[in-house]
């Protein structure tokens, strides 16, 4: 298992915590975007994030919130759902990530989870030339709302068969979306992907779609139709 390093990311205002991994020679970044209520210690997020390692995929997890906003929005989950204000902190983060000497030669992969999903889709629609893919895992890709229009970066969402919910929005964003893209069903699991082998799916799936944007190809920025879903 790859350590993570920590790091601290000063943006205008505000600083925000970070988690680090950059395996040997990678050429590629996936920024982990959490969701409702969560942060970088994100089990989940630190599980795929070690299995995205395993594939020479460096990651970089961080708290959208700072300690006040999250025990403010812990009280009243406001925040959690302030897709601008979480789109916007991405934004910075990818520009940060773009200046930082360490990182900016890597191509950049967004990993978004509920909420956050809708976060990553604006930030790629509003950092097209710096953004080569995006992963949601249980995503409310449909709070990104005007932006999904102008997503160029390919696109694969993840979704349990039994979050039916989530499930239909998926669906229906898979019909907006006019970037090269793709919606994986994973058989028997619901929003958390808690049940046996759920998240090695998730994170199997994430990997097969990072390594072909940010390591094997680099696909033309044209968009084309959406995809047939799968399962």
């Amino acid at each position: 298992m790859l350590e993570p390093q920590s790091r601290s990311i000063d943006l205008p205002g505000v600083e925000l915590s970070a988690d680090l991994r950059l395996p040997v020679n990678t050429r590629a970044l996936v920024i982990f975007v959490h969701g409702s209520g969560s942060g970088r210690t994100s089990p989940r997020n630190q599980y795929v994030a070690d299995v995205l390692a395993r594939r020479g995929l460096g990651s970089l997890l961080f708290d959208l919130l700072t300690g006040p906003e999250q025990r403010m929005d812990n009280l009243t989950g406001e925040l959690r759902f302030d897709i601008p204000l979480l789109a916007k902190r991405l934004i910075q983060v990818i520009d940060w990530a773009r200046r930082d000497p360490e990182l900016r030669a890597l191509r950049i992969g967004l990993f978004g989870a509920s909420t956050g999903a809708a976060a990553a889709l604006v930030a790629a629609a509003e950092r097209a030339d710096a953004v080569a893919a995006v992963v949601s895992r249980g995503g409310r890709t449909d709070l990104a709302g005007p932006a999904l229009v102008r997503v160029e970066a390919p696109t694969l969402q993840i979704v349990g068969a039994q979050d039916p919910l989530v499930l239909g929005l998926n669906d229906q964003i898979r019909r907006v979306l006019r970037c090269e893209q793709a919606l994986e069903v994973v058989a028997g699991a619901t929003h958390l992907f808690e049940e046996p082998g759920t998240l090695e799916e998730v994170a199997r799936l994430a990997g097969d779609w990072f390594e072909k944007y940010l390591l094997v190809s680099k696909p033309s920025t044209d968009c084309l139709p959406p995809h047939t879903p799968n399962g």
